[in-house]
C-alpha cells in the first residue's frame, strides 16, 4: 500500500512546487484562522467589563511576542497606543478589536483560498499527466493485448479510477499542512489559556483518531471492489451502444438490462457499505467530541470558580476546542479518501506495469524503405503457446511484386499478414526486410512505410476529410481531393451534406459499406505506402460497390510491394504469386495459371466459386 501511495505521488512531480506555496498558505491561515478565535478573551473582557475590564497599559514599541494571555494583551495595547494614544476608551478598545478581527478573518480567508488554488493546480495537472500516461500507454501496447482486455475495464481505469486517485494526491497536502497546522494553532490557543485543560483535549484526541482509523481502515476492500464493478459496468455500456443492432435483433434488450441492473445493483450495495463506514467517522467523532465538551463543562466550571481561569478565557477555550474537531474530521476523513485512492491506484498500475509483448530494441533503426524483398522464414507463431496457427511458413515478395494469400477461413491467412507490420512476433523463425531481422527496425518507421485496407474498416466520429488526414495530417485539401478521386470516393462525397466536411457519425454509420471501404483506401491512397495489405477489402460489398472499390484498389497497388488476403478469387487472378494457405502451412504456391493446371485445393476452390 505504501509503495503504491509514494508511486502516484509521482504524478505530481514537481512537487515541491505546490507543497512550498501550499505550506507558508496553510501556515498563515492557521496563524490568522486562530487568531480570530484568540479575539474572543478581550472583547469579552471589555464588553462585560469582566475580571476589572481589559488592564490597558501604553506601549511605545512593538514588544517581544509571548504566546500567552499576557503577551497578547500586550500586542493589543501597543496597537491602541499607536491608534488612539494613551486614553483608554472601551468604545474606541471595540472598535479596534472589530478592525483587528475583520482583518484578520480577511487575511485567514486570503490564505485559505491561494492554498485551495494551489491544490486545484496540483489536482488538475496531476489528472493531465495520469491520464497522458496511461492512454499513451495503452496505445504503445502490441495489439495482442487487446484481445485479452475488455476495453470497457480499460476505459474505466483512464477515466474513473484516475477521478478517484487524483483526489488522493491532493488530499495528501491537507493531511501534511492544512489540518495539521489548524490543529497546532488551535493546541497553541488552548494551552495559552489552561495547560490544564488542554491536558485533557491532547489525551482525548488520540482517542478519536484511534476510534476513527479503524474505521477508515476497513474501507481499502470495498474501495477496491466498487472501482472493479464500475469496470464491469462500463464494459456492458459500451458493447451495448456498439452492438446495438445485434441487441434489437435478437430481441436481447431485457437480457442487456438486466444485466446492467445486476451489475449496477451489486455496485450500489459496496457503495452504501462503503458510505456507512465512511459516514460513521464524522458523526462519531462529533458525538465524541460534545461528550468531551461537557466534561470539560464541569471541569472548566472548577477552574473558573477557583480563579485558574478567566470567564471569557473558558469561552474562549470552548470555542477553540469545539474547532480543532473540524480539522481533526477533516484529517481523518482525507485519510479515508486516500485509502480509496490507493486502491484505485493498484487497478491504475496494474495497467501501466503491463509490458507489451512487442517490444523495439534499445538500438533499433529507422527503416528507410524496400530495396529487394520482404522474406518470411521458417516462422511460426501461437496466440496461446499452444495451438500453432502458423506453421513453417517460408515466403518471398519481391519489391514492387503483389502476392495474394488464398485459402479457407480460419487457415491464418490474416494472422500471417499481421505479423508483417509487427503487430505480433514470430514466436520461432523470423521476418526478413533485405535480408535485415524485422526487430532490428523500430515499429514506427516500419508502419511509416504501410497501410493496411482491411474487410472491418475503422473510421472516426470526425469529418469525411478528418479521417482521411489520419493517413497524413500534413497533407493539404487539394491532396485529400486527389487521393479520394483515385479511391473512387470524390462523387458521394461532393454529394454530401458539407462535402469533405460532412461528419459521418460514430465509425462511419453515416455511409455504406461502399463508401466506408472508399474512403479507408482514400486515407491509403494519401498516405502513399510503400508496402500495402489488403485484407478481404471486398468481401462484404454488394457487385457495384465491389466494382467501384476494386478499381480503386487497382489503381492503388500500382507500383507497389503489396499482399493481398480475398475470398474473392477474381480479385487476384493478376498476382505476381498466389499462396494457399492451409491449416497453418503453405500448401501451394504459383500464378493463377499454374496452380489451375495443378488440379489442387486451389483449383477446387475456383471450382467452387464457379459453381456458386
Amino acid at each position: 500500500m505504501i509503495r503504491t501511495y509514494f508511486r502516484l505521488l509521482n504524478f505530481a512531480k514537481p512537487l515541491s512546487k505546490y507543497t512550498i506555496p501550499y505550506f507558508f498558505f496553510a501556515a498563515l491561515h492557521a496563524v490568522f484562522n486562530t487568531f480570530n478565535y484568540a479575539m474572543i478573551i478581550p472583547i469579552l473582557n471589555a464588553m462585560f467589563n469582566s475580571e476589572g475590564g481589559f488592564n490597558f497599559t501604553p506601549v511605545y514599541e512593538f514588544p517581544v511576542i509571548e504566546f500567552n494571555q499576557a503577551g497578547f494583551n500586550t500586542i493589543l495595547s501597543y496597537v491602541y497606543t499607536i491608534v488612539f494614544g494613551t486614553e483608554f476608551q472601551t468604545i474606541k478598545f471595540l472598535a479596534m478589536l472589530g478592525g483587528v478581527t475583520i482583518c484578520m478573518n480577511l487575511l485567514s480567508n486570503l490564505f485559505r483560498y491561494a492554498s485551495a488554488m494551489t491544490v486545484e493546480s496540483l489536482r488538475v495537472n496531476t489528472l493531465r499527466r495520469m491520464r497522458d500516461e496511461m492512454f499513451s500507454r495503452v496505445l504503445n501496447m502490441n495489439v495482442g493485448f487487446f484481445s485479452d482486455q475488455r476495453k470497457g475495464d480499460i476505459m474505466s481505469k483512464i477515466t474513473q479510477d484516475v477521478m478517484v486517485v487524483q483526489y488522493c494526491i491532493t488530499n495528501t497536502l491537507q493531511v501534511a499542512f492544512r489540518d495539521p497546522f489548524l490543529i497546532i494553532g488551535y493546541l497553541v490557543l488552548m494551552i495559552g489559556i489552561s495547560w490544564q485543560l488542554s491536558l485533557f483535549a491532547v489525551i482525548f484526541l488520540p482517542i478519536v483518531g484511534v476510534i476513527i482509523g479503524g474505521i477508515v481502515k476497513r474501507l481499502r476492500h470495498p474501495a477496491k471492489r466498487g472501482q472493479e464493478r464500475m469496470a464491469d459496468l462500463v464494459s456492458v455500456l459500451d458493447e451495448s451502444l456498439s452492438g446495438m443492432k445485434i441487441v434489437k435483433g435478437y430481441n436481447a434488450t431485457g437480457f442487456i438490462i438486466n444485466k446492467f441492473k445486476s451489475i449496477n445493483a451489486d455496485m450500489s450495495r459496496l457503495l452504501i457499505s462503503m458510505a456507512r463506514r465512511q459516514q460513521l467517522a464524522s458523526p462519531m467523532s462529533e458525538f465524541l467530541g460534545i461528550t468531551a465538551v461537557a466534561v470539560i463543562l464541569v471541569f472548566g466550571g472548577t477552574l473558573v470558580s477557583e480563579g485558574m481561569v478567566t470567564g471569557a478565557g473558558f469561552i474562549a477555550f470552548i470555542a477553540a476546542f469545539s474547532q480543532i474537531t473540524r480539522p481533526l474530521r477533516s484529517f481523518i476523513d482525507q485519510f479515508a479518501n486516500i485509502n480509496q485512492g490507493v486502491a484505485a491506484g493498484e487497478r491504475i498500475f496494474s495497467l501501466i506495469d503491463t509490458q507489451s509483448e512487442v517490444r523495439d530494441l534499445d538500438d533499433a533503426k529507422e527503416f528507410e524503405g524496400l530495396k529487394e524483398a520482404i522474406e518470411l522464414r521458417n516462422v511460426h507463431f501461437s496466440y496461446d503457446g499452444e495451438k500453432e496457427v502458423i506453421n513453417n511458413v517460408s515466403l518471398r515478395i519481391g519489391k514492387g511484386e503483389t502476392i495474394a494469400l488464398v485459402g479457407a477461413s480460419g487457415g491464418g491467412k490474416s494472422t500471417l499478414s499481421e505479423l508483417i507490420p509487427r503487430f505480433y512476433d514470430a514466436t520461432q523463425g523470423d521476418i526478413l526486410f533485405d535480408g535485415v531481422s524485422i526487430k532490428s527496425f523500430s515499429q514506427e518507421s516500419l508502419r511509416h512505410k504501410m497501410s493496411i485496407v482491411s474487410q472491418d474498416t475503422v473510421l472516426f466520429n470526425d469529418s469525411i476529410e478528418g479521417n482521411i488526414l489520419m493517413g497524413r495530417p500534413d497533407a493539404s485539401h487539394d491532396e485529400v481531393v486527389e487521393a479520394c478521386k483515385v479511391a473512387n470516393a470524390h462523387s458521394f462525397i461532393m454529394a454530401s451534406p458539407e462535402g469533405y466536411d460532412t461528419n459521418i457519425g460514430d465509425r462511419g454509420t453515416k455511409l455504406s459499406g461502399g463508401q466506408r471501404q472508399r474512403l479507408s483506401i482514400a486515407r491509403a491512397v494519401l498516405k502513399n505506402p510503400e508496402i500495402l495489405i489488403l485484407d478481404e477489402a471486398t468481401s462484404a460489398l454488394d457487385t457495384e460497390s465491389e466494382k467501384l472499390v476494386q478499381d480503386a484498389l487497382t489503381n492503388l497497388l500500382k507500383g507497389r510491394t503489396s499482399i493481398v488476403i480475398a475470398h474473392r478469387l477474381s480479385t487476384i487472378y493478376n498476382a505476381d504469386r498466389i499462396y494457399v494457405i492451409d491449416q497453418g502451412r503453405v500448401a501451394e504456391q504459383g500464378t493463377h495459371k499454374e496452380l489451375l493446371e495443378k488440379g489442387g485445393i486451389y483449383a477446387h476452390l475456383i471450382e467452387m466459386q464457379s459453381f456458386s
